[in-house]
């Protein structure tokens, strides 16, 4: 199998991969743990809204050897996501401007194991930190360790993401809806944020004076 080869797309170029990354979502997030029934291209277009209207939104594309885009993670100011993700941080008075979200990363799975999820975390702090912003956070879906759904043997990315840098921000959650499987309409879904500083400035004591 060849390597995969990596680019970043810039704002004013995500509308040509659009379609692509609406794909990848609809196969790779029906996996647990989001269970996302999105089949819907409509539905899956209004999700990707935020990133075509955000001037400095990015995604992190990965190709195969033909060229095929098998992979994206994506990111954006925080001040340009969707209400429930600004929500926690403005209502403890953070300043959005110094904050860059890090949205989904999908992968297909004969592509796994091949340390795109690394690369995908180092090139969005590259464009976070060209950005000007201070601090990278990310949400985790949290569902019950119960759930009947949740397969067997499967762990979390909790070490994972604690290699990388990133902290879980007790407290810090928000509710974001989507269409699960099995269940023919949105479903609210809470989900728990992590961070990272990007520089020298540490993490606002208001987001992790819970920690």
């Amino acid at each position: 199998m060849e390597p995969l080869s990596f680019e970043i797309r810039h704002a004013g170029c995500l509308a040509e991969i659009a379609d692509d990354l609406a794909r990848l979502r609809i196969t790779v997030f029906r996996e647990w743990p989001y269970l996302y029934d999105g089949a819907d291209p409509l539905y899956e277009r209004q999700y990707l809204e935020v990133y075509l209207r955000s001037p400095q939104a990015a995604a992190i594309v990965a190709r195969d050897g033909g060229g095929r885009i098998v992979g994206a993670s994506t990111c954006l100011p925080l001040a340009d996501e969707a209400g429930p993700m600004r929500a926690p941080f403005e209502a403890r008075g953070q300043d959005l401007r110094r904050f860059f979200y890090f949205g989904e990363s999908v992968l297909l799975p004969a592509w796994r194991g091949q340390g795109a999820g690394v690369r995908f975390f180092a090139m969005r702090e590259e464009v976070a930190r060209a950005a000007g912003a201070d601090f990278a956070v990310f949400c985790a879906v949290r569902r019950p360790p119960d759930h009947p759904a949740r397969p067997e043997g499967w762990a979390p990315l909790d070490a994972f993401w604690t290699r990388r840098g990133y902290a879980p921000l007790p407290g810090l959650t928000c509710v974001y809806p989507w269409q699960e499987v099995g269940t023919g309409h949105e479903v609210p879904h809470r989900l728990d944020f992590w961070g990272k500083a990007l520089g020298t400035a540490a993490l606002p004591e208001r987001i992790v004076e819970d920690r």
